[in-house]
């Protein structure tokens, strides 16, 4: 048997999981996605860096929120949005353009 692999990056992972849970704890990220949770940190600094995720403070917690609007990086997106990559993956009751 080979290697296990997917089809999405850790990065991609980490948006779809903020995406469904705005108010998540980074040990909450860390195993859903099955990592440490300095790597969970890790990727939403990189996001959120991006421009990607912009984080708030609430209390004790964080809240994130999703630039949607935004391009994603790849060149072969033809400038689709994140919002748009999140329609394709994440339920909701409205799409996000």
């Amino acid at each position: 048997m080979g290697t296990e692999w997917g089809f999405l990056t850790n990065h991609a992972r980490a948006l779809l999981f903020i995406a469904d849970h705005a108010d998540a704890r980074l040990r909450d990220l860390a195993d859903a996605l099955d990592v440490t949770e300095r790597t969970a940190y890790g990727l939403v600094v990189d996001l959120s860096e991006a421009g990607y995720v912009v984080k708030e403070r609430d209390g004790r917690r964080n809240r994130y929120h999703i630039q949607v609007h935004l391009p994603l990086r790849e060149p072969s997106s033809r400038e689709r949005t994140v919002g748009e990559l999140l329609d394709l993956f994440v339920a909701s009751p409205e799409p996000r353009h």
